[in-house]
């Protein structure tokens, strides 16, 4: 082997050392200016409080999750107590905080979603108590798929644009929400994702606001977020309608439930 390939060797080692690194890591992901309309984050970093939950749909959880670590901030992962929460897979998350100890001026705070388990806060009171603690002083709030649902019993979303997963996007009014069929819908500090996969979108989406594009751009890069899916199926207006019809019927219990939840929410907001 020649002096060249042995120093070729050498390079591609110390990028690689320097990569496993924290400092390497920041390296990577940079130091952006944020928006000017907004304030600067913490010279520590980002720091998200993301609202964990029984039932959640844990990829709502880790997709954003994983874009939002890449930016080497801080993310607490929130429940009432310290007791592992059940996800719709069967796969438990422990919280890192609780309710009583959770910063409350973070950067962003966000629920994800799950309709049973949305449906079962919108009427719990403790987490409707926390949910506004947290609108009132987090920099953005934010919501992924039916945790949006969630936002609006709360009474976040009142004449606010925003989105949730399709087949309940029509219980949003309920909340003096204004339904937008788009994957992401911002509106101020308030930003919304629409089902489940929208989450990566959106969690690109908020990185920018933090770090500035090209950090969000080096990030979808690194987790090669470039979707080719199998079948263009993946909303009711591509979907075959038989499939679509298929859906709300087997889902229209759980739907009725959301909506019920929804109005006794609605009727609480109106005092």
């Amino acid at each position: 082997m020649n002096i060249r390939s042995l120093l070729k060797i050498g390079f591609g080692m110390v990028v690689l050392a320097v990569l496993l690194t924290g400092v390497g890591a920041g390296l990577l992901l940079g130091t952006e200016t944020a928006p000017a309309q907004v304030p600067p984050p913490s010279s520590d970093g980002p720091v998200f409080a993301m609202l964990i939950h029984p039932k959640m749909i844990l990829l709502d959880l880790v997709g954003p999750m994983t874009v939002f670590n890449m930016t080497m901030g801080k993310v607490h992962l929130v429940w009432k107590d310290r007791t592992p929460v059940s996800t719709e897979v069967g796969v438990p998350v422990t919280p890192t905080t609780t309710f009583a100890d959770c910063p409350r001026n973070v950067d962003v705070f966000f629920i994800p979603g799950g309709l049973a388990g949305s449906t079962e806060l919108m009427d719990d009171p403790d987490t409707m108590a926390f949910v506004k603690d947290m609108a009132a002083n987090a920099r953005y709030v934010t919501a992924v798929c039916t945790g949006s649902l969630v936002l609006g019993a709360a009474g976040v979303l009142k004449g606010k644009r925003a989105t949730t997963l399709w087949n309940v996007r029509d219980l949003l009014p309920t909340f003096g929400a204004i339904p937008v069929h788009e994957r992401v819908v911002e509106d101020g500090n308030i930003i919304t994702g629409g089902g489940t996969t929208a989450g990566l979108d959106f969690g690109l989406d908020i990185v920018a606001r933090l770090k500035g594009e090209d950090v969000a751009k080096r990030i979808q890069l690194i987790i090669e977020y470039d979707p080719h899916p199998p079948f263009d199926s993946g909303s009711p207006e591509k979907a075959d309608p038989e499939i679509v019809n298929r859906f709300l019927k087997v889902r229209k219990p759980a739907m009725d439930d959301a909506k019920a939840a929804s109005l006794r929410a609605a009727a609480r907001l109106r005092g």
